[in-house]
């Protein structure tokens, strides 16, 4: 056995008999491979340095469980590899219950809006502002507006005749709808109608 493995088995003993200053000289002795291991695997909205504090305290609890004279590298990579898969398992979780649930509150909201909306005095107020709004922009972004709402064209189409890339078309449509949304906003708060 060299040194080192010496060492390392003694402050094992001490770390088991509650020795923390032990324990952290392990910590020491690892958290940079550790961190290092974990910082390349981590997907994204994954915390390598949060990963790697949660191996060593499961390390620390459960070091009775190791067995003295064994590699203890080994040992730390596989809970380390057990609380990626871990992190992994609950950020797929996270998005796929994301993903079920958006679809769901749009509905949601949908729906109220419909409710609401009732108000056939308030639609109309906020048709012709709309309408007003749309006439202040320029003409090439109302035959934009006409051309995907109204007559239904899809986006690759309108991007090939206009030779713009579709992402493109979809943020100046996201601008153009944020314009006329604050547009709709300003002449019903002129009006009184908010």
């Amino acid at each position: 056995m060299t040194v080192e493995r010496l060492e390392l088995d003694s402050l094992l003993k001490r770390a088991r008999s509650g020795d923390l200053r032990a324990f952290g000289e392990i910590v020491l002795h690892y958290e940079r491979r550790v961190r290092g291991w974990l910082a390349v695997r981590c997907p994204p909205g994954a915390d390598a340095d949060d990963l790697a504090q949660a191996v060593f305290l499961e390390a620390f609890r459960h070091l009775e469980r190791f067995e003295l004279g064994s590699d203890f590298g080994a040992w730390l990579f596989t809970i380390a590899r057990y609380q990626l898969l871990a992190e992994m398992t609950r950020l797929r979780r996270h998005a796929d219950y994301h993903s079920r649930y958006l679809p769901h509150a749009l509905a949601e909201e949908l729906a109220r809006r419909a409710e609401s909306d009732s108000n056939d005095e308030e639609n109309e107020s906020r048709l012709r502002a709309l309408g007003e709004c749309v006439a202040k922009l320029p003409s090439a972004d109302q035959r934009l507006l006409r051309e995907r709402y109204a007559s239904n064209i899809p986006l690759a189409e309108i991007a090939g005749r206009m030779r713009r890339s579709v992402g493109a078309l979809k943020k100046h449509l996201f601008v153009l709808r944020q314009k006329l949304h604050d547009c709709v906003i300003r002449e019903l708060a002129a009006r009184g109608a908010l």
